[in-house]
């Protein structure tokens, strides 16, 4: 404890600042974490949080890091009716590019939890209460950086009774997409970091319902956009049978922003029995909409300088096609980042800190772009030449992954984010690609590869494929 300074500040109670503060009170005496919301004492959605309202999953992987960083969460989670989606392939509809992929499940090994983003952020809001060297200051905003000399040394302060200052060692910007570095680092005399962008031109609407229990076996709907189509749905069923209904467009085009619309919207494209228990559901919510004009990766990893004593974590460093679920996930990855470079010291931790970082951001930022590329054309700029081999093939590659459950099971593995998406890009997954490709052009199935057990993990089963 205590190894690299006396004090640390988070900016931001959302799940990026409390991994954050949760990897600081490791190397730090003591950590706070400010947020201008009142913090509510129970599972509710906060204004500090605009998407809480929205369909969240956790994903394998980010489940496993939550566990890690606040042992007993998960079980915790469990406990208070969060549903896990474990070896039943009936629990997941997912149909990406409009493609079913059937026998889905993620097994015992690496379950999904589908809690409520309220949900979620309140226990992890209070299993970090437990930790006695941080604290949570509710009410309080952050009206500026302290400097010296060209490096942070805290922030300046208004809460419930008026302005403070708090002297920091190091200050970590949580505060997602209305992130403060950027403006601070031309206070601090360096320029802003350069942008990736993909530009989606999202909107999307959610409400919540209440649905008949037993009324559907699905925990969890998700209907990705397609080249011909430009609307999909994230559908989830969290505690008490609450369940989050969003709907989207893409390339600019609105989804309805009534209950009734948003089902009728739906109709035009999910299972009929889905949109038929929604229908006879309780509406427990009204409707609320947002907008998502393009994914950005702000490359602190490629600047040349840095102020010491500032860095960056979660939507405020990437934020991500919210479509894909994998902000909270690559948040978590990030936290890990952060935890490795802190156990080698401080000394030129911004450089080491962001270059770590970028590594799963990149890995998500170019699997988003495969999906981006087939959906909305050629918008996601720039890419490797391993993934610009991939992108293209957009609804090739997923027919074939939707026909080879060799495929299927290595695609599921990179999209929980346990691999890289250039798993799918050895020869014998090429091979694989074409020869579905050709089947499929054929008309007729491959159905040369045996179908899994029943229950079988697509993410623990290691296929010969290399």
């Amino acid at each position: 404890m205590g190894t690299h300074g006396d004090h640390a500040v988070v900016m931001g109670a959302g799940m990026g600042g409390l991994l954050a503060a949760r990897v600081l009170a490791g190397h730090y005496e003591s950590v706070t974490v400010l947020d201008r919301d009142p913090l509510p004492d129970t599972a509710e959605p906060r204004r500090g949080v605009p998407q809480g309202p929205h369909g969240h999953t956790l994903l394998p992987r980010g489940g496993l890091s939550l566990e890690a960083w606040f042992p007993g969460l998960l079980a915790d989670l469990n406990g208070r009716g969060v549903p896990v989606i474990t070896d039943d392939a009936d629990e997941i509809h997912f149909e990406p590019l409009g493609h079913h992929l059937t026998g889905t499940a993620p097994g015992t090994d690496h379950p999904i939890h589908v809690p409520s983003r309220p949900m979620l952020e309140h226990r992890v809001r209070a299993h970090l209460a437990r930790a006695p060297t941080v604290r949570i200051l509710e009410r309080c905003a952050v009206d500026g950086p302290r400097t010296e000399g060209g490096r942070m040394t805290g922030v300046r302060v208004t809460g419930p009774d008026g302005p403070f200052e708090l002297a920091a060692d190091l200050v970590v910007d949580a505060l997602g997409r209305g992130s403060r570095t950027p403006a601070w680092l031309g206070e601090l005399g360096f320029p802003r970091p350069a942008e990736d962008t993909v530009t989606v031109r999202a909107a999307y609407s959610s409400l919540q319902l209440r649905v008949d229990p037993g009324a559907l076996t699905e925990k969890m709907v998700l209907i990705s956009a397609t080249a011909g189509r430009s609307s999909g749905a994230a559908i989830f069923r969290h505690e008490d049978d609450m369940w989050d209904v969003s709907v989207f467009g893409v390339r600019g085009h609105a989804p309805p922003a009534d209950a009734a619309g948003m089902l009728d919207f739906l109709a035009g494209f999910a299972p009929p029995h889905v949109v038929e228990a929604l229908r006879s559901a309780e509406p427990l919510t009204e409707p609320d909409s947002r907008t998502f004009p393009a994914s950005r990766w702000r490359r602190y990893d490629r600047m040349s300088a840095l102020p010491d004593g500032l860095l960056v974590l979660g939507d405020g460093v990437c934020s991500l096609n919210p479509t894909y679920g994998q902000g909270m996930t690559v948040a978590a990855m990030q936290a890990e980042a952060l935890a490795a470079t802190l156990r080698e010291g401080t000394r030129d931790l911004p450089r080491r800190y962001f270059r770590a970082a970028a590594k799963p951001i990149r890995d998500t930022w170019h699997l988003a772009a495969v999906a981006d590329r087939a959906i909305l054309g050629d918008t996601t700029g720039p890419l490797p030449w391993p993934i610009r081999a991939l992108a293209p093939l957009g609804d090739t590659f997923f027919g074939a992954v939707a026909a080879d459950p060799v495929l299927r099971e290595r695609f599921l593995e990179v999209f929980s984010l346990f691999s890289p998406p250039t798993r799918l890009l050895t020869p014998a997954a090429g091979l694989r690609i074409a020869r579905g490709a050709l089947r499929r052009q054929q008309g007729r199935a491959d159905t040369t590869q045996p179908e899994p057990r029943s229950g079988a993990s697509p993410v623990r089963s290691r296929p010969p494929m290399r």
